[in-house]
């Protein structure tokens, strides 16, 4: 079962909130748990997409 596409502007949102989690105490798999996404997402997606800003998201497309 394939689950559904999360476009680039999404994914940088949504590791910036983690990082905010995690900023508050919470450990990473319980920060990507909240935010919605799994522990293996986030370290992927970062490895990806971190430290881009919207605008370096722009030049990647």
């Amino acid at each position: 079962m394939a689950g559904k596409r999360e476009k680039p502007e999404d994914i940088v949102l949504k590791l910036r909130q983690v990082e905010v989690l995690q900023g508050q105490g919470l450990s990473v798999g319980d920060a990507a748990r909240q935010v919605g996404i799994t522990q293996q997402s986030y370290y992927r997606w970062r490895r990806q997409y971190g430290g881009m800003s919207r605008d370096q998201l722009k030049r990647l497309k």
